[in-house]
């Protein structure tokens, strides 16, 4: 049995900071039976948090899910995005072929079978979203489920599936399907009314995709889509805490709206996260060209984000007035809840030994994956 014992200055187990703690890893679990007089403690200065976790990531380190559909495409966006903390990603395939769908189903598959670090399963983003509110999504991909998107999503060895969709361009049979085929069903890119989105929530739905971004508005007549979002309590809301795609005050809204536990951080990060790269390929023969942290497409669209994690977490602490456990929480503990990760999201005997190393300014200095040093 392997073995390392860690000293903290200060831990937060994902409820409470404590203060001089020691824990092992052991086998890629957390323990709070060791004792700090073993030989070899690393001693751990900062503060050390659950390892974050992103249900929507696009790309990182040059590499983009759309663009190459391969186990070292994913590998290479685990490394860039663990340098900012995260340590579990839902890698994220926006609208496509169904040949590129395929493909980026077998390089999960590949990587699920072979335990590969840092995925733990695939967000199809689209194809079957609304026109009117396709974002930067290629319009001519843009499709009603058939068979053979069926056929991808009733795979079993993919991990945690995810999907989302417009709930006005998807019948009911289909949605409570996807459910039944232990899919996780969010709703985005969607400008459906209230009525369609909650008979959607009623039907198994159980997330919102970049909320306020590519929905129909709150008003005064139709609460659309962001008002179903945060009326209801038992779903989980992504949010881009980026200071582009939600105004602050937007957001702080949301979150004292919203049943507390239902938000979480999301980066939709692109290619160029963790690069110096100030474009890239999209669809289309467009280019998304990054100006400083802002992406856009050439048609003009927000594309994505080149927002990582640990700034996520400083953003929502310094311009959302939100406690930094609550952040932690929303970068961590929440997500994993939403996805059905009860061993991961906090640092409690027995967890998943996936954490982070910040320095008191909350950047990531080294991140943990089952323990060992990504």
């Amino acid at each position: 049995m392997s073995q390392q014992i860690y000293k903290a200055k200060k831990l937060f187990d994902g409820e409470k900071f404590h203060h001089d703690v020691v824990f092992s890893v052991e086998d890629g679990k957390v323990s709070y039976k060791a004792s700090a007089e073993n030989a070899g403690v690393i001693n751990l200065d900062g503060l050390v948090v659950p390892g974050y976790i992103d249900v929507q990531v696009n790309g990182g380190g040059g590499a983009f899910y759309n663009a190459e559909q391969t186990t070292a495409c994913l590998e290479k966006m685990v490394s860039a995005h663990a340098q900012f903390g995260s340590t579990a990603l839902m890698p994220t395939l926006i609208t496509d072929k169904i040949e590129v769908m395929q493909a980026a189903a077998d390089a999960m598959a590949a990587a699920i079978g072979s335990n590969q670090a840092g995925v733990v399963g695939i967000h199809f983003e689209g194809p079957h979203l609304s026109h009117p509110k396709k974002g930067t999504h290629s319009e001519q991909f843009i499709r009603p489920i058939t068979e053979q998107e069926f056929d991808i999503y009733a795979r079993q060895d993919l991990g945690i599936k995810m999907v989302t969709l417009a709930p006005e361009t998807v019948p009911l049979a289909d949605i409570e399907r996807l459910i039944s085929l232990g899919v996780k069903v969010s709703i985005g890119h969607s400008n459906a009314d209230f009525e369609t989105a909650n008979t959607a929530l009623k039907a198994g739905a159980d997330g919102f995709t970049h909320l306020f971004n590519a929905m129909s508005a709150f008003t005064s007549r139709e609460p659309g889509v962001v008002g179903a979002a945060l009326w209801d309590d038992n779903s989980w809301c992504g949010l881009i805490v980026d200071g582009h795609h939600v105004h602050n005050t937007s957001a702080k809204f949301a979150i004292r709206s919203k049943q507390r536990g239902k938000i979480m951080l999301v980066t939709d990060a692109m290619p160029p996260v963790g690069t110096d790269d100030t474009e890239f390929a999209f669809f289309d023969g467009r280019k998304v060209i990054r100006t400083g942290d802002r992406l856009n497409s050439t048609t003009g669209e927000l594309a994505g984000s080149v927002l990582d994690m640990a700034s996520a977490v400083r953003n929502t602490v310094d311009w959302l007035d939100v406690s930094l456990p609550e952040a932690l929480r929303m970068a961590s503990l929440y997500p994993a809840q939403y996805l059905g990760l009860n061993s991961k999201g906090h640092l409690r005997e027995g967890a998943d030994a996936d954490f982070v190393h910040l320095d008191e300014n909350l950047f990531a200095q080294a991140t943990y994956i089952a323990g060992a040093q990504i």
